[in-house]
């Protein structure tokens, strides 16, 4: 077996499994999870009558590189969201669709680490494990940059010692942040691309949660707009992934897309290639007629900004919490040990949550999610205030 297989830690979800398995919840109370970050609002209709009108492609194989009209509408869509100029981004050579970021994600990893004693991966913490997973595997070690409060729960780029960045081979980023929601500025960006010039490391920037934000004048930007300002049509060491599942609540779909430099694209192509990890031609001609509409987008942001404001108004005063700058988590600070929080509000008001520890790695004697839960606002509206009343009602008996 592959020795880097034992250097895997548990998922979260394992760890909590763990500590809620004893656990007697309360029968007359039903169960509300805040902690699997599934979204939960209806799928499109038209795009699940694109894929049944289209079964009949089941008995087609389809192509790594996937149908020429879906990467044209990935590349429209990037080219309407993200301000990129009419004909930079090539669908033959700039746009591969994949199935999902997760999967993604680890693959590129494999496809780009070159295995060396010192290789580096860099990325937030606290982080989605698939960073971690993949770049264990792949040979090289994980370099975590911690997301505190003090910094707008973003890393520090600038007390990065240059030795690490010498050594580092991908830097991940997440914007809006998983769990903290937090955004990666516009200026952030920039400079995050002169570093990725002058020590020959690769971008990626994980976007699946860009399409949920607050204010609807003022979308985030992305990488793709730093690199529109910057007047990077070739997006050099610059690589996007992007997602259904969160944007139009499609995450049995399977279906994302990774764009940016053509050069690293096309050995990534060719490592799918061989990866055996095509997407369903069906799959495809729905997510087109998904990527062509923002009508249920929209929609899908004024659901979460309806729930983000009846949550926080119940929890004001008993729990320190505020919106994040897009996503559908809260990161909210406990007044007591993570794990203890998420345990006594199990027990008592069957409400579960994710310790924020759970989420991060102890570096340099810092875990920067300890302290702090992670909430999910994916259940219904009710469910949700439900949720948030009952939370406030353990605290304030907890306060006493």
């Amino acid at each position: 077996m592959n020795r880097a297989l034992d250097l895997l830690q548990p998922y979260p979800f394992e760890k909590l499994r763990a500590l809620l398995a004893s656990a007697q919840p309360p029968a007359e109370k039903n169960p509300i999870a805040l902690s699997i970050g599934e979204p939960k609002h209806r799928s499109p209709e038209f795009v699940a009558q694109a894929l049944a009108d289209n079964l009949a492609q089941l008995a087609v194989y389809p192509t790594t590189l996937g149908l020429p009209a879906l990467r044209e509408s990935i590349s429209a869509w990037c080219e309407r969201r993200f301000g990129v100029p009419a004909g930079w981004l090539d669908p033959a050579r700039h746009v591969l669709p994949v199935n999902g970021t997760r999967e993604a994600l680890f693959a590129f990893t494999q496809a780009v680490v070159n295995r060396s004693a010192d290789a580096l991966v860099v990325s937030p913490n606290p982080f989605y494990q698939i960073y971690e997973g993949a770049t264990l595997l792949a040979g090289a070690q994980p370099h975590y940059l911690p997301c505190l409060e003090d910094n707008g729960f973003n890393p520090d780029f600038d007390a990065v010692p240059a030795e690490v960045w010498q050594r580092c081979q991908i830097l991940f980023i997440c914007s809006p942040g998983n769990p903290t929601g937090a955004l990666v500025p516009l200026e952030t960006l920039r400079k995050l691309i002169a570093l990725a010039d002058q020590y020959d490391f690769v971008l990626a920037a994980d976007e699946c949660y860009s399409e949920l934000y607050f204010d609807e004048d003022n979308p985030p930007p992305g990488l793709l707009s730093a690199c529109v300002a910057l007047g990077r049509q070739d997006f050099k060491r610059c690589v996007v992934f992007h997602s259904l599942s969160k944007r139009s609540n499609l995450p049995g779909l399977r279906s994302g897309f990774v764009a940016g430099d053509a050069e690293i694209l096309k050995p990534f192509l060719l490592y799918r290639t061989y990866h055996g990890c095509a997407m369903p031609v069906q799959t495809q001609l729905a997510s087109i007629a998904a990527w062509n509409d923002e009508g249920h987008v929209r929609a899908n942001r004024d659901l979460y900004r309806e729930k983000f404001a009846a949550v926080l108004e119940i929890l004001q005063g008993v729990l320190e919490v505020e919106y994040p700058d897009g996503g559908f988590y809260l990161w909210a600070k406990t007044p007591l040990d993570d794990a203890t929080f998420t345990r006594e509000l199990f027990e008592q008001e069957h409400v579960t949550v994710v310790p924020g520890s759970y989420l991060s790695r102890e570096a340099d004697g810092i875990n920067p999610g300890a302290g702090r839960v992670r909430m999910a606002l994916v259940a219904p509206l009710a469910e949700c205030v439900e949720a948030a009343q009952r939370i406030r009602a353990y605290l304030e008996r907890r306060a006493g």
